[in-house]
């Protein structure tokens, strides 16, 4: 039976009536803070192209996360900046490195904080490229793949409730998988970037991992913004890996895709809500052309509507405190 345009018109005019019906959620426990983290003492460095977001020292991550813990905010998504840089990355497989450092002192100040990992190569190496870089100049897949195994053992050993390989290099699922079974870190669930674009929406976070790469791009490991069929498919290979959860990034360009990946792998699904996303509406808000907490939420469910589970956003600690 149809269901009469002038009842859902009585509904939404009735708060609580509208609010019960309402088809899609959007609450802080959908949310996951990005975080970046270098090493000092006492730092916070703002990064410029992201007005609100700092680099932080690991004592300031913990005193950011303990206010994402009180807003509502169940997860962080940690960067590190490490305090060097070389051919291969080292840093980032370094059991005393920045990330594994801020993820024991994470845990240790808050135990029920969810805190996941980046793992890739691109804030480590010299070159900015997401893997081992050949004399010819192009990547080494198998050799990038041992050292994202190492890198995602290693965050793990540290505390981490889970590990997120974005560097988009094949088989790196099954690889990690493989390797932290061997560790005997089964129980540590991986969210796979199984559709990350090659975009222009990562400007800023570029800026603020200081990660671009210094010599041509990352086209031939990131994906085409044509194509969402081969998002499909990557989708589905990273869950035949070992994947637990599936990462769409960005995320309002590729609503659609967001929507296809859920529906056709009923995997739980995760989007990120990238650094340029944040930064048009910041900047945007500040030009006083919009009204930055209802472009926000809208944003924010728009992505749940296409079918995110779990939604990682630069906005997530103020969305928070607006939605609660």
């Amino acid at each position: 039976m149809a269901f009469p345009a002038t009842r859902m018109r009585r509904l939404r005019a009735t708060g609580l009536l509208r609010d019960m019906v309402r088809e899609t959620e959007l609450t802080p426990a959908h949310l996951v803070q990005p975080i970046f983290v270098e090493l000092g003492t006492d730092s916070r460095t703002p990064i410029e192209a992201m007005p609100g977001i700092d680099r932080l020292s690991i004592s300031h991550a913990v005193e950011e996360a303990g206010e994402l813990q009180a807003a509502g905010v169940p997860a962080v998504l940690l960067f590190g900046l490490p305090a060097a840089k070389d051919d291969v990355g080292t840093g980032a497989y370094d059991d005393e490195g920045v990330v594994q450092l801020a993820v024991r002192a994470l845990k240790e100040a808050h135990p029920e904080l969810l805190v996941m990992t980046d793992v890739c190569l691109c804030a480590y190496t010299t070159h900015g490229h997401c893997g081992v870089v050949r004399p010819d100049g192009v990547i080494d897949n198998d050799v990038t793949l041992e050292l994202l195994a190492e890198t995602a053992i290693s965050h793990a050993r540290a505390g981490a409730d889970a590990v997120a390989p974005s560097d988009m290099m094949d088989g790196r699922i099954g690889a990690l998988r493989g390797s932290l079974d061997r560790e005997d870190l089964k129980e540590t669930p991986i969210v796979a970037y199984s559709a990350k674009y090659s975009s222009a929406f990562y400007g800023p976070f570029r800026e603020a991992a200081d990660s671009a790469p210094a010599f041509g791009d990352r086209r031939t490991y990131q994906m085409d913004p044509a194509n969402s069929d081969e998002a499909v498919r990557e989708a589905k290979l990273d869950a035949e890996e070992g994947a637990d959860v599936l990462m769409v990034k960005p995320a309002l360009p590729y609503l659609d895709v967001i929507a296809r990946v859920k529906q056709e792998t009923g995997m739980p699904v995760a989007a990120y809500n990238v650094s340029g996303e944040y930064a048009m509406i910041k900047a945007a808000a500040a030009a006083g052309h919009l009204d930055e907490r209802a472009a926000v939420l809208e944003a924010l469910t728009s992505i749940r509507r296409a079918g995110a589970d779990i939604v990682i956003t630069y906005h997530a600690k103020d969305a928070a405190a607006w939605l609660r």
